[in-house]
């Protein structure tokens, strides 16, 4: 059975179908040691290794995602995700390329190679030393680029939720540019639907603490866990470490703790200049702030992503804050948090894009957050 254009799984729907025996040969029988993990969904993720890459006969290297056999409903995720991935174009998404039939013996999904890791892998992972640091002008363009994929998610209609934002989702290619993954096995948002989703969802220490209370995810839920993401990039520690200190597994606990006791130097990664160029200090202070501001509480409280966007925009320019809407708390900094925040900084930058309300730097702004 030859690869062609169909229009399976869905009559609306035209995408290439590849053959189950093309995708086999070209992961060697999707053999185990090209996985690179499981995803949120219940997915597995095969793809290339150095010794022998994984190409279709047309020569393009491709990663494949294989869904597991038993996952509940996992015909119609797998059909959703086709049509929804299919018709979504952004520069920072990962492309698909097509997929199986419905009627194969499995479902897969095939999507562009992209050969440069994972944020996490840079942040704090296997390519975080030596020549795959990543400096801070680099890190603030890919939260700018991962916000700017999100924003398109979240513009679409109907709108779609990616649900397992995360650093080791978040692929770079060759010149650091952003590709985020995983986003397919999303659903589309209805218009009409009371915005509930009871499957199992998310990661610990990224997962909308409101989550726990009533099984909802929405946009702001992903908003929620690119603020951890964000932390991320500040500290270049995990989300979540047992081998932190009990107070300190969750990365989002950690940064409120730090920053209430003004201690926001302790938490940053040295080696990206903060004790000694005031411009970075700048920035990341005002990043850790925005931080905080996405990882409230209560959601309502937390800023559409298409806010973050502008403001991360801001802090990399240095422009003038502008007025964000229903969330202009983001864009400005009131004076007692600007001396919290900001004590150590001789002359503020003209851009700071948040205000930490009292209530925030508390434990209990968190309270329901779970690793």
């Amino acid at each position: 059975m030859s690869s062609k254009t169909d229009h399976d799984p869905a009559s609306s729907l035209y995408t290439h179908i590849f053959s189950y025996d093309e995708l086999f040969e070209a992961t060697n029988g999707f053999d185990s040691s090209r996985e690179l993990g499981d995803g949120g969904f219940g997915t597995v993720i095969v793809n290339c290794n150095p010794l022998r890459l994984c190409q279709l006969k047309d020569g393009r290297e491709v990663a494949v995602k294989r869904l597991y056999e038993n996952n509940y409903r996992h015909q119609e995720q797998f059909i959703n995700e086709v049509k929804i991935v299919s018709l979504l174009r952004h520069q920072n998404l990962a492309s698909l390329y097509g997929c199986t039939s419905r009627h194969s013996r499995q479902h897969l999904l095939v999507y562009e190679f992209v050969p440069n890791g994972t944020i996490a892998d840079h942040l704090h992972g296997s390519l975080s030393s030596g020549s795959g640091f990543l400096p801070w002008d680099a890190r603030i363009s890919i939260a700018i680029e991962t916000a700017d994929a999100l924003n398109y998610l979240h513009s679409v209609e109907p709108q779609i939720i990616h649900r397992d934002i995360k650093s080791s989702n978040i692929l770079l290619d060759n010149s650091f540019h952003v590709k985020v993954a995983d986003f397919g096995l999303s659903r589309l948002f209805p218009l009409d639907a009371t915005h509930v989703s009871t499957a199992p969802q998310g990661t610990p220490g990224y997962l909308d603490p409101e989550y726990h209370k009533c099984f909802q995810l929405t946009d702001k839920s992903d908003v929620y866990s690119f603020g951890v993401v964000l932390l991320e990039l500040i500290s270049s520690k995990p989300a979540v470490d047992v081998s932190r200190g009990r107070n300190e597994i969750n990365l989002a606990y950690m940064a409120v703790d730090k920053i209430q006791n003004q201690e926001l130097h302790e938490f940053v990664d040295p080696s990206l200049g903060y004790n000694s160029d005031r411009r970075i200090k700048g920035m990341i202070t005002q990043v850790a702030g925005l931080a905080l501001q996405c990882l409230e509480s209560e959601r309502e409280m937390r800023p559409a992503i298409k806010e973050v966007v502008q403001v991360l925009r801001g802090i990399q320019s240095g422009a003038p804050t502008t007025d964000c809407g229903n969330h202009t708390q983001v864009c400005r900094v009131a004076e007692k948090e600007e001396a919290r925040l900001l004590k150590s900084i001789n002359n503020l930058l003209p851009f700071s894009p948040v205000s930490v309300a009292d209530k925030w730097l508390s434990s209990s702004s968190i309270s329901g957050s779970s690793v």
